[in-house]
């Protein structure tokens, strides 16, 4: 398919979705605590969309603080952690929340006004995140709101608000990347200009001490990459629509091919033996039942809206159409009711795993893992080169920092796997004789080609080597929890000399 051709695809997808989610919108029955007020509705796009290291959720079930999947759906009041990991939350204007290690956040409000804006609160209860709010579309758009609440303070964040909030003792850094803060206190409001640092008391509201300038922290290289991808990856192919929900992904991990059976999307690193129900969970939400999991970093938009069909001689792809299916996404897989999913005369008999008959019991599992095969991954291979493996369908790629996969997705399908040169950004120590920690181990981003000059790094990084043969598959691909893929190494690792930095 020409880049043309691709970018038509993929632009037209959001206007898709458009209708298929003010649909879903209408129905409330399979949601839990649903509001009085039928202008409003709990029935949200979010999801748990990176995971790396140790990630719990609790996902308002009875069952308390659970291991944290990638692709795991957000409803009101989840509260999430981590330990020695980092995990993203991605909303459904491509806004995006990451939260650094030893953290905690709770959503108390995630709600759709009659007009299709959304409406967010998440609240900091502990440790670091960053936040990072998309520009407002112009036209008649619903203007999305956002709040961030930590202790007794309520911030509101308008469009294309970039912050980093940080929680220690009694005290809130926020500090602001981009855009502008406003902040009610006794004396009325105050606001925190872009490249500015408040500093606010948790509890008490007298206003906040402003410093110059943004002090760098291990992990704003992370966030930098991140924020990046989500901005510019649906910039460049067209994707500024507010209802592009996961569609970058898509466009990055994959494209639409002309088959025989019609133009579809396949994910790069799949041949026609692939499948896209081998490997995923079952999770258990009150009120709405078993919602399929896949572990994919693309795996969103495709199994809660449209269908998988099989192609001969192409193999299992994704095409477009009918409404958007929340948390119960089963009829994503099995539109007919049946155990099958090709929709194409001829086509493959790919089956769907069997969904669960009975909720799960107190002393059960509410996520059940789906093996049916071995599950294949892309990982680091050395210090200096990133393996891409046939089958591997993504799994395990970093997002956007590797580039353009078509040439290496085609080479993995001839020679079944194919390699690329990589270097490590290491975020730049803070313990003693320049190691670092295991948390901030976390923040570690791999890049295609040869170590760039420090100077070219975010601020807060350096370069380096990063080695070792248990490298993590999931790597910035948002895999982890039990469809693993390796682990970050244990061990302090030497950075190269400290990074100058440019400022964002």
């Amino acid at each position: 398919m020409t880049k043309t051709l691709l970018s038509k695809a993929m632009t037209s997808l959001p206007l898709l979705l458009l209708g298929s989610m003010l649909y879903a919108q209408a129905d409330n029955a399979t949601i839990p605590n649903s509001p009085a007020d039928p202008g409003v509705s709990k029935v949200r796009i979010v999801r748990l969309s990176q995971v790396r290291g140790v990630v719990q959720i609790d996902r308002s079930n009875g069952r308390g603080f659970e291991a944290g999947i990638a692709n795991l759906p957000i409803i009101e009041h989840n509260q999430l952690r981590t330990g020695v990991g980092i995990a993203e939350v991605e909303f459904e204007d491509n806004s995006s929340l990451r939260l650094a290690p030893n953290s905690l956040i709770e959503f108390p409000t995630l709600e759709r006004d009659a007009s299709g804006a959304t409406m967010s609160a998440v609240h900091l209860i502990k440790g670091s995140a960053y936040i990072s709010l998309v520009k407002a579309q112009s036209g008649k758009a619903p203007v999305n709101k956002f709040a961030v609440v930590f202790g007794e303070r309520r911030l509101e964040l308008d469009p294309a608000t970039h912050v980093r909030l940080a929680l220690a003792d009694t005290d809130a850094k926020l500090a602001v990347m981009d855009g502008v803060v406003r902040a009610s206190g006794e004396n009325g409001s105050v606001t925190i200009p872009k490249k500015k640092t408040a500093t606010f008391a948790i509890f008490g509201q007298n206003e906040p001490t402003v410093a110059k300038d943004i002090e760098p922290t291990p992990f704003d290289a992370w966030d930098h990459n991140a924020a990046s991808y989500h901005s510019n990856v649906a910039s460049l192919r067209g994707l500024n629509s507010p209802y592009a929900y996961g569609t970058s992904d898509m466009a990055y991990y994959g494209s639409f091919v002309n088959s025989g059976c019609g133009s579809m999307w396949r994910p790069y690193f799949a041949s026609a033996s692939w499948q896209p129900y081998s490997n995923g969970s079952w999770a258990w939400y009150q009120g709405a039942g078993y919602s399929w999991v896949s572990p994919y970093p693309w795996a969103w938009t495709p199994y809660h809206y449209g269908s998988w069909a099989y192609c001969d001689n192409v193999g299992w792809g994704w095409m477009p159409g009918g409404g958007w299916n929340g948390l119960n996404n089963i009829a994503v897989m099995s539109p007919a009711g049946g155990s099958q999913i090709s929709r194409t005369p001829g086509g493959g008999t790919g089956r769907i795993p069997h969904v669960p008959v009975q909720p799960p019991s107190p002393r059960d599992p509410s996520v059940i893992a789906v093996n049916t095969k071995p599950l294949t991954g892309s990982q680091i291979e050395s210090g200096t080169s990133f393996v891409f493996r046939k089958d591997s369908a993504g799994l395990g790629v970093p997002r956007a920092t590797l580039g353009n996969l078509h040439k290496y997705s085609n080479e993995s399908m001839n020679k079944g796997i194919a390699t690329m040169p990589i270097y490590a950004s290491v975020p730049r120590a803070v313990g003693p004789k320049g190691t670092l920690t295991s948390s901030e181990m976390m923040g570690v981003s791999i890049h295609r080609g040869s170590a760039a000059p420090p100077s070219s790094f975010p601020q807060g990084s350096s370069n380096s080597s990063y080695g070792g043969s248990n490298g993590n598959a999931n790597m910035g691909a948002g895999g982890g929890g039990r469809m693993g893929g390796g682990s970050m190494p244990s061990a302090p690792v030497h950075t190269a000399p400290s990074a100058s930095g440019s400022k964002k």
